[in-house]
């Protein structure tokens, strides 16, 4: 019944995207902005290892961390890796390029323990995230997030954003496959209770987002927050979330 009041009401929606029956969501650098929680742990917890670092510097170090080293997170996902492996990886990785050698003992564990302890506390929902969420929950329209991490980690990370209001959450533990797997998006599908045409997925990451979720059936919207340029992709676009709603 839900989908179906979904479809009804959703005006609330864009018409270029059709009758809707339910929304999916990515949740990092989507619904929360894992960048700058990631950055800003980085700096606090490395600071000490790289004293007089200029601005330009700081944001080499953290585009290295959470953009160059994802191959890390890749093998995380395959089962190469534990989440805390890949995420020493990327920091050894980031401290190297600026001669920091990170070693394996306990300077290492006490880098990785403080780092996986301030991160949580920086996270944050976009600006436009809470917006569309309260258009979507006036319109009767089901939502919820799927993401390439465990269940019980990004639903904490949700919970400290101020977003427990997202309820259905599928993990890569959910279902035993990660995105672009069609098994995920659909196991979203199944919880929202609509039908994969008429469910919107939303994401930043423009091959596992919008073109995974797409070829599983469902409707791939890219977000593209930075501006990105991609001249082959054809589908759907966005440049923040507000851009999904009617334009008054």
């Amino acid at each position: 019944m839900q989908g179906q009041a979904g479809v009804e009401a959703g005006v609330v929606l864009d018409r270029r995207f059709g009758a809707v029956g339910g929304v999916l969501f990515d949740i990092d650098d989507t619904l929360v902005d894992l960048a700058f929680s990631m950055t800003t742990a980085l700096r606090d917890v490395s600071e000490h290892l790289l004293p007089g670092l200029d601005q330009a510097g700081w944001e080499r170090f953290g585009r290295i961390f959470t953009h160059e080293t994802t191959h890390y997170y890749d093998r995380y996902l395959a089962g190469e890796l534990t989440f805390n492996e890949q995420r020493l990886l990327r920091g050894r990785a980031a401290l190297g390029h600026f001669g920091v050698d990170l070693g394996e003992g306990e300077e290492a564990h006490s880098w990785l323990t403080s780092y996986a302890r301030l991160q949580p506390s920086y996270v944050r929902a976009f600006e436009d995230v809470l917006p569309l969420l309260d258009a979507l929950d006036d319109a009767g329209i089901p939502y919820g997030a799927v993401s390439n991490n465990v269940h019980d980690y990004q639903r904490a990370k949700l919970d400290s954003a101020g977003l427990e209001r997202i309820r259905r959450l599928v993990g890569t533990d959910t279902v035993g496959v990660p995105k672009p797997d069609p098994a995920i998006y659909l196991e979203g599908v199944r919880l929202l209770g609509s039908s994969p045409d008429s469910t919107l997925y939303i994401g930043d990451n423009l091959l596992l987002d919008a073109e995974g979720s797409t070829a599983a059936g469902l409707v791939g919207v890219w977000l593209n927050r930075t501006g990105e340029s991609a001249p082959d992709y054809k589908g759907h676009e966005v440049g923040t979330l507000l851009e999904l709603l009617v334009q008054p």
